[in-house]
């Protein structure tokens, strides 16, 4: 995105700048529309289950924003000559079902062979102008909160390694297709300062960037983050796909680790799918927002650290 020239048009609230979950466009003095695009490979052997952790993973872009989501358009890539189109409408049931949950609709979308199948969704939402939560408000003192456990990276590939069955995946499935959207009402019900959901950077690497954009730094408890069933256990045993590697090569410099060990490293590094939302709060409203958290569904509601002055996207972990 640097080759993105900077969008100049005061309509644009929110662009790549930031590193934001999604962009934000006004339509109108109270409504802005928002924008956001994700899409990958299967990372569990069910279709449907595909389909719906691909939909759910796109909007919680949208919630993480603030915003409500409104519709979406479908990316596909399919082997059509090699899986057949049967398997395709198996993940279009999957994400349709989800879009309803969200209360949206999938209205269309674009597909091209591939020799890999890939899926994923153009996810489109709103949200008042005034009610936008970007990364770039976390304040010295704020609470972080995570909202789902993670481990997600590495028990998909535990599944592909047969280190796993498709049951014992059965919990991480069932957080990937939770919505964010329960915690998102939570959020700013209780109010916050800065929020973003945890995906392909992992846990500590969308921590930098909200970080970086708010101008603050934070320490992390590594015994306080919430871990899926057996995720110790794949990352132990190497199952460590290769987005989790990225992302500790990319916070070299950037986080101090202590005394921690490679396998809580890995965790906290650790790509997700379909993560939770990580949220700054001050301090006074980090009870109510745990409550809130709660009776909202949201998977956890566990505070994991906080943050504090330093150089802008420094991470220490105790």
């Amino acid at each position: 995105m640097r080759h993105v020239p900077p969008a100049i048009d005061p309509r644009i609230l929110v662009d790549a700048s930031t590193r934001d979950d999604a962009a934000v466009v006004r339509l109108t003095p109270d409504r802005a529309l928002v924008a956001t695009v994700d899409f990958f490979t299967p990372i569990v052997d069910s279709a449907y289950d595909f389909g719906r952790i691909a939909a759910a993973n796109a909007w919680s872009d949208v919630y993480a924003m603030g915003g409500t989501p409104l519709c979406a358009l479908s990316i596909v890539a399919w082997p059509r000559d090699t899986l057949p189109l049967e398997v395709l409408g198996e993940v279009m049931r999957g994400a349709v079902a989800i879009a309803r949950e969200a209360g949206a609709f999938i209205v269309g979308g674009h597909s091209i062979d591939d020799a890999e199948p890939k899926f994923g969704l153009v996810a489109l939402g709103e949200v008042e102008p005034g009610r936008i939560m970007t990364n770039a408000g976390a304040k010295p003192g704020d609470v972080l909160l995570l909202t789902k456990p993670v481990g997600t990276g590495l028990l998909a590939t535990g599944l592909k390694r047969d280190y796993l069955s498709e049951a014992d995946l059965a919990p991480a499935v069932a957080v990937m297709t939770t919505l964010n959207a329960g915690a998102a009402r939570a959020m700013l019900e209780v109010g916050a300062h800065a929020c973003t959901d945890v995906t392909g950077f992992g846990l500590l690497g969308h921590l930098h960037n909200l970080l970086q954009a708010s101008g603050v730094a934070a320490e992390v408890e590594a015994g306080a983050v919430p871990l899926l069933a057996r995720a110790r256990d794949m990352a132990e045993r190497g199952a460590v796909p290769g987005g989790t590697r990225r992302n500790l090569e990319a916070l070299e410099g950037a986080v101090d680790f202590g005394r921690l060990d490679q396998v809580d490293r890995v965790l906290l590094c650790d790509a997700q799918t379909s993560g939770g939302l990580l949220i700054a709060v001050p301090p006074r409203d980090a009870a109510p927002l745990v409550a809130a958290l709660e009776r909202a569904g949201a998977p956890t509601a566990a505070p994991i650290g906080r943050v504090v002055t330093g150089p802008a996207g420094a991470i220490r972990v105790i």
